[in-house]
């Protein structure tokens, strides 16, 4: 039963990291790209190794695996953030059709 459950965890994991790639390939700004790249690591990529845990329960490969979650749960967002933080404060514009830019309201009240 658990190897069938990891089976799911792993196929939903690939269909999050296809539909990420493709987010990447398609998106029109860097900070669209962004967003779709760290969904894609954190469901994506932890998904896979919850399955590969789910496979190989608590040998030295399943622990490792719980151990990367929480690596990639912890960083992959922070990372995000300061990537689109610097894109925004080095001027890189947003794709014409953006509706909302928080980071240029947040700029203009604090100077």
């Amino acid at each position: 039963m658990n190897e069938i459950i990891a089976y799911v965890f792993i196929g939903t994991g690939l269909v999050f990291d296809f539909f990420g790639c493709l987010g990447l390939v398609r998106f029109p700004d860097i900070y669209n790209r962004l967003h779709s790249s760290i969904k894609c690591v954190t469901l994506g990529t932890s998904s896979i190794l919850f399955g590969l845990f789910l496979y190989k329960g608590f040998s030295p490969a399943g622990v490792k695996a719980l151990l990367c979650i929480v690596f990639l749960v912890l960083t992959a967002p922070v990372s995000a953030h300061v990537l689109a933080r610097s894109a925004h404060k080095s001027g890189v514009k947003l794709w014409e059709k953006s509706v909302c830019d928080k980071y240029e309201e947040d700029e203009r009240v604090h100077s």
